[in-house]
């Protein structure tokens, strides 16, 4: 494999693409295809299926910094084999679903190991092959979400109405192992040392190969970055989007409901969501690559007051169009910042724990959003309130996302 007449590493980009894609059936995308079906079969009201969903996620917020710190342990390709076969068997565990207490269970391991682990430990995995050119290799990896954005919702009514929404899990389960465990054990592998290369594919000496890191890599320690102004910044913004963004997800067939849309207006939207994510990821990825992150963190906090405004303000004609060219784009800027921030300012060789402390707060977050709207929409009888309220949030962050700014190691470390 070293002796390919290319880097290694652009045969990982492909890998992580496919692995983001499976990871739609925990995605809230993927599962909010089910969720009428899920309220009729099993009896329950909005707020019991949201609430659901919030306690289900923000528990599986919480393994994932250990997940993480097995990922240092035994590297992402091992941990990774271990999530997907325990991914798989949720899925079919969704068919024996009876009532609220298994659904919180069936909601708690699709978040932890689809919308978690394996979106984490995939991303992980590129930093180790990548440096200089991180964000254009991200960018391209994550063209997969938008083709599972785009796809998913459409994959899944034709499946329920094949085989019923039990066996419509059933499936998406057999089709992860099917798909991901060939690519695991033939195609996927940890770094980059393991082959006698450096990241973006430069060569080393032969007894550097064993998988040293890079000299230059900072390494902070999980408690040194946790003692980063710019980490908590950053996490704060990520916090914001996460949770106006899976919120809005969650509720957009009442939100556009609200504004006199049709559900057709919806699919109008994720359509152009997806086709302007697809190409926004990888210019995204190239920018990250030549501009300041903490520049394209206050951006991408930009988009996404501007996408939240729109959905108050915007004429009702136009919705369906202005919020996805402003959510796709803010979205992309953001995901270009998470994927190299913390590997460019913090080093590889505690990545898993780092990015798994990030991870819990941002899933706990993406459970806390949808739950939030859904109160308010109950007190209020709309989401008007609610969303100018995390609009107000967005613009002062996105200042203050100016001075995420590279930190200095620590001394004696």
């Amino acid at each position: 494999m070293s002796r390919l007449p290319f880097f290694y590493g652009w045969l990982m980009v492909p890998a992580v693409m496919l692995i983001s894609i499976c990871t739609s059936p925990g995605q809230t995308y993927g599962v909010a295809v089910f969720n009428p079906y899920l309220r009729e079969a099993l009896g329950l009201s909005n707020s019991e299926l949201s609430g659901a969903y919030m306690a289900g996620t923000v528990l599986a917020s919480l393994p994932l910094t250990y997940i993480g710190a097995l990922m240092d342990r035994y590297g992402p390709r091992r941990t990774l084999m271990g999530v997907v076969f325990v991914f798989g068997i949720t899925c079919f565990g969704v068919t024996q679903v009876s009532g609220l207490f298994t659904l919180f269970i069936a909601f708690f391991f699709l978040r932890l190991l689809g919308q978690g682990s394996m979106g984490m430990l995939a991303r992980n995995a590129l930093a180790m092959w990548f440096h200089k050119r991180l964000g254009m290799a991200s960018g391209l990896a994550n063209v997969g979400m938008a083709v599972a954005v785009g796809g998913m919702p459409a994959l899944g009514f034709w499946l329920i109405e094949s085989y019923g929404w039990r066996g419509a899990y059933a499936v998406l389960g057999g089709a992860v192992w099917l798909l991901l465990f060939p690519l695991l054990i033939f195609v996927f592998r940890d770094r980059p040392e393991e082959m006698g290369l450096l990241p973006d594919g430069g060569e080393v000496a032969e007894d550097d190969a064993a998988g040293r890191v890079v000299p230059e890599d900072p390494a902070f320690t999980l408690r040194q970055v946790l003692r980063s102004p710019a980490y908590w910044i950053a996490v704060c913004c990520m916090v914001s989007w996460s949770m106006s963004g899976t919120g809005v997800q969650f509720h957009i067939v009442s939100i556009f409901a609200g504004r006199g849309l049709e559900p057709t207006a919806v699919a109008t939207m994720f359509s152009i969501y997806a086709f302007i994510i697809a190409g926004g990821r990888v210019g995204g990825g190239m920018l990250a690559d030549r501009m300041p992150l903490n520049l394209l963190l206050a951006l991408a906090l930009v988009c996404q007051c501007a996408a939240l405004v729109s959905l108050n303000q915007v004429d009702a004609a136009w919705l369906p169009w202005v919020f996805p060219v402003c959510s796709a784009t803010g979205s992309s800027l953001l995901m270009s910042v998470g994927e190299t921030m913390w590997v460019r300012y913090y080093g590889r060789r505690h990545l898993g724990k780092i990015r798994g402390s990030v991870s819990t707060i941002g899933v706990a977050a993406s459970g806390v959003g949808p739950f939030v709207m859904g109160v308010a929409f109950d007190y209020f009888g709309g989401f008007e309130q609610v969303l100018w309220g995390c609009a107000g949030l967005a613009a002062p962050l996105a200042v203050l996302a100016l001075a995420a700014t590279p930190p200095k190691l620590p001394k004696g470390k």
